[in-house]
């Protein structure tokens, strides 16, 4: 996970990768974002374009796509899920299998009980989370 409020992702993005760039980017934010990105995209990685939770909708760089041999996808779960509904139940089965299995640990920043889904609301609005927020019963 990386915080962007304090560091440069492109630059993060590169150390974590040993200087190779990421093989997969799952973008879900978008705007100022995007550039920085793409360029800390390996060569012939994929950018999977998922939402934009900044706000705006970037511009891509079209020349970063072609030099880098980069593929970017659009992944609107929606229609996915309306097109294609057993292909997204075979998926949903499956990457709950690698959690059951241990090898993918989404990062649950805090537990709130159901009655303090206003504070958590807060917690999320204000930027103060870093990973899942899960609201229990």
């Amino acid at each position: 996970m990386i915080d962007t409020s304090g560091e440069d992702l492109k630059t993060r993005l590169k150390e974590l990768t040993g200087g190779a760039g990421a093989d997969v980017v799952y973008d879900t934010v978008g705007g100022d974002l995007t550039d920085a990105a793409v360029r800390a995209t390996a060569w012939a990685g994929r950018y999977l374009v998922v939402g934009f939770a900044a706000g705006d909708i970037p511009k891509l760089p079209l020349n970063l796509v072609l030099l880098k041999g980069i593929d970017v996808l659009g992944v609107f779960w929606g229609r996915w899920l309306a097109l294609d509904p057993a292909g997204h139940r075979a998926n949903t089965a499956e990457i709950l299998g690698h959690v059951a299995a241990g090898r993918l640990r989404p990062h649950i920043h805090a537990r709130y009980p159901l009655e303090a889904v206003a504070e958590a609301l807060g917690e999320i609005e204000g930027r103060r989370v870093m990973g899942k927020v899960v609201l229990v019963p």
